[in-house]
């Protein structure tokens, strides 16, 4: 279990980093969306790494922060609807932050992510951003699915 306070530290902690480039691979499940890994750096050397996944076809995007210890503690989902634990719906534009009774199970639509989930290099900019984490490379785009070659 991840302490609330302890949380806040780490989601604060501004020396948060990635050191290189972000390279989208192909799905480990060979489904139409590409991911990614990047471990994360900081100065108290947090057990964390942050992993995407865009689908082009269905137009989701997600970005997680997971902690190796508990799982993911912080995300952002475009594309897709949640359910709260109280019943209550949020969009498909969403984030989860943890919250030591919860979990990442509550979520809440923010208003600091406007780029759509077609520009997932921009909404990387924007995550990295309220979350901060400083990426001192690039973030290279999602390479083209074979659909759109027929395209």
């Amino acid at each position: 279990m991840l302490p609330q306070d302890e949380f806040e530290e780490i989601i604060n902690d501004e020396s948060k980093r990635i050191e290189n480039d972000i390279l989208w691979d192909d799905d480990e499940d060979h489904s139409p969306a590409v991911e990614f890994r990047a471990e994360i750096i900081s100065d108290a050397g947090y057990p964390l790494f942050v992993k995407g996944s865009y689908n082009p076809l269905t137009e989701k995007l997600t970005y997680a922060l997971i902690h190796r210890g508990v799982g993911r503690i912080y995300a952002l989902d475009l594309g897709q609807d949640h359910r709260n634990p109280d019943g209550q719906r949020v969009g498909e534009k969403h984030k989860h932050r943890w919250d030591e009774n919860v979990k990442d199970k509550a979520a809440y639509v923010p208003a600091d992510i406007t780029a759509p989930a077609t520009e997932p290099v921009n909404v990387w900019q924007q995550f990295c951003t309220e979350a901060r984490i400083a990426h001192n490379g690039e973030m290279k785009s999602p390479p083209p699915t074979q659909l759109d070659l027929f395209f």
